[in-house]
């Protein structure tokens, strides 16, 4: 019998640990104390300056590791996801959780150094408007070798498992993103509790962030109107909110929003927040507006209905009238918004915990361990330390 000891698991395709840019290093920041707590040794590979070193809530038993790349729009994710998978395939971790399949290049590495690689597919990359037709490619074809290439795939909405498997004949585990139901937070500062409409998304198209530009110029007669978010490049679609913002009294664009509390209690007082996303599968900012207890109107897409259910959400078509319809009359029905309010949370509750996430995730990475390395800890959690 070989001899008991801690597997370990090299994590790749995020900007690092702790770092709060998306939904993939949203879930890295749960996930990895949480693999460590079980007795896992955590690797995070990440990217110089894109992490926050100095977080108080860092877990120090979570190393993380920093390599070289290029940074720009076009090559950042395929350089630094190279350089990482090197490294990571000389260090040979028990097994990789690779987020991104434009890392899906770097696949065979892996393979050949025997490491089991775990690949969350995110949504369906090519897509998304604001790739260009050579990026589009980049992406069908990094899933085509991720379908090859990868041990398993993770997929966050069962719709993706579907497209996947028609598309390239495989699926995936479903594992979604989590969310926290959040303490009582207060009111934003010169608002008012269920007063003002709420957009929180990264400003590209495929998000209706255009539709609800137009909309909220009319909205913002006669109420609030928030905008969280950028395109991180710049852009037409920042040029507009910053135009809007300036123009109009009742607008207000807050740009990106780094402090976790202010963003769950701009959800949490929100009269009525637009979800606009039209292209990926359980998208993380929705999963945490309903944990907050927003009353949602989403953009009607296979998506956003497996992830509200039957009652925890509205939805609307693109249009900018439609938007503004679904938006208005949710903003002056105080018995609409607390009825959503209440099933949102109850559907966050039952369907989206970061415990059920984060076991998900252990469960498959323990699959997954090579059965040549000898007896490993069983599964169990640990006290954290300090």
């Amino acid at each position: 019998m070989g001899s008991r000891r801690t597997p370990s698991v090299a994590i790749i395709g995020t900007r690092g640990y702790p770092s709060y840019y998306g939904g993939f290093e949203t879930a890295v920041r749960r996930l990895s104390p949480y693999l460590v707590d079980c007795g896992w040794n955590v690797s995070v590979y990440g990217r110089p300056g894109a992490v926050e070193a100095d977080d108080p809530d860092r877990d120090l038993r979570v190393v993380s590791r920093m390599t070289r790349g290029i940074d720009s729009r076009a090559l950042s994710t395929l350089s630094y996801g190279f350089t990482s998978t090197f490294d990571a395939a000389r260090r040979r971790p028990d097994v990789a959780l690779i987020m991104n399949v434009a890392n899906g290049f770097w696949l065979p590495m892996l393979r050949a150094r025997g490491i089991p690689t775990i690949v969350n597919v995110d949504g369906l990359e090519w897509k998304r408007e604001k790739w260009s037709a050579l990026g589009k490619a980049v992406f069908r074809a990094g899933a085509q070798v991720t379908a090859k290439w990868s041990t398993e795939r993770v997929v966050d909405a069962r719709t993706i498992g579907d497209a996947w498997q028609s598309r390239f004949g495989v699926g995936g585990e479903f594992i979604p993103y989590g969310a926290d139901v959040p303490p009582p937070l207060p009111v934003e500062p010169g608002f008012e509790h269920r007063g003002y409409a709420l957009l929180v998304a990264r400003f590209v198209p495929e998000n209706t962030v255009g539709p609800f530009f137009e909309a909220a110029e009319r909205l913002a007669q006669t109420h609030d109107v928030i905008a969280v978010g950028s395109a991180g490049y710049g852009g037409e679609l920042d040029e507009r909110a910053a135009a809007l913002d300036e123009r109009l009294p009742r607008f207000h664009w807050f740009g990106h929003v780094h402090d976790d509390h202010r963003l769950h209690s701009l959800w949490q007082h929100a009269g009525a927040y637009f979800h606009g996303h039209s292209v990926g599968g359980t998208n993380p900012a929705l999963v945490q507006a309903m944990a907050a207890g927003a009353p949602i109107v989403a953009r009607d897409t296979v998506h956003s209905r497996e992830v509200l259910g039957a009652d925890a959400g509205e939805f609307t078509g693109p249009e900018p009238a439609h938007i503004e319809a679904a938006l208005r009359g949710l903003l002056t029905d105080p018995d609409r918004q607390q009825r959503l309010s209440e099933a949102a949370v109850r559907r966050a509750r039952d369907a989206y915990s970061w415990e059920s996430v984060n076991a998900a995730y252990e469960r498959l990475l323990r699959s997954h361990l090579r059965t040549d390395q000898g007896d490993v800890f069983p599964p169990r959690r640990l006290a954290r330390e300090g």
